[in-house]
């Protein structure tokens, strides 16, 4: 690929709520040596109270995102470590954002104020040198946010589940950022299975290191 970094620095995991991202950036980070940055879920000070009631308080939760995401890419350039993200600042104004409009849980108003707020920060940063998508289907999701058991997801209806679904295979089917490298993991285990595991560290050595 004619756009690939020569020097790897800053990596990310894209995926929809229960797709495995946390799993595997924590695994990666281990084996690869590389610094791991984590979706700040027991921190957030607005998660239980948006899935309680997201009209509410979904412009805060977004706009403590897109905080916390644009400091997190900040440290990553700025620093030295090769660092992998859970989740990126992408997938908040492009999914999770324009889904809660669209569902009449943010207003035009707020929506076009974080909007244009994300544009401003996003200028400022750069795209992953390589995304890392994981792709699932419903029924693979629910059994994972079933089986990690927070309190907080309870409340998730299946009908936004599958809307942010959409919104994320629309979003990769358009990506165009930099490299990208999509896992299906309906049918992988790559949690507990070694061998599941490893097919996907095959596929991340081939895409870093061009072999095609």
């Amino acid at each position: 690929m004619s756009n690939r970094p020569k020097q790897i620095k800053y990596l990310a995991i894209a995926g929809n709520i229960g797709a495995g991202k946390t799993t595997l950036t924590a695994k990666l980070s281990k084996d690869f040596g590389w610094k791991a940055q984590f979706e700040s879920t027991d921190t957030n000070p607005y998660l239980s109270d948006f899935y309680n009631d997201m009209q509410r308080w979904s412009f805060n939760l977004q706009i403590y995102f897109l905080n916390h995401r644009f400091q997190q890419v900040q440290k990553i350039l700025n620093g030295d470590d090769v660092v992998i993200q859970d989740r990126t600042i992408y997938e908040d104004a492009f999914i999770f954002a324009p889904n809660l409009h669209d569902m009449a849980l943010m207003s035009t108003r707020d929506f076009d104020t974080y909007f244009t707020l994300f544009q401003n920060m996003s200028a400022q940063v750069k795209p992953p040198d390589l995304l890392i998508y994981l792709k699932a289907e419903i029924p693979t999701l629910v059994s994972h946010i079933h089986a990690r058991g927070r309190d907080y997801e309870g409340n998730m209806s299946l009908d936004y589940l599958k809307k942010l679904n959409e919104r994320y295979n629309e979003w990769i089917d358009g990506y165009n950022d930099g490299p990208l490298l999509v896992v299906t993991v309906d049918n992988l285990d790559f949690k507990n299975n070694v061998e599941d595991y490893g097919k996907i560290v095959e596929m991340i050595n081939a895409q870093l290191h061009g072999l095609f």
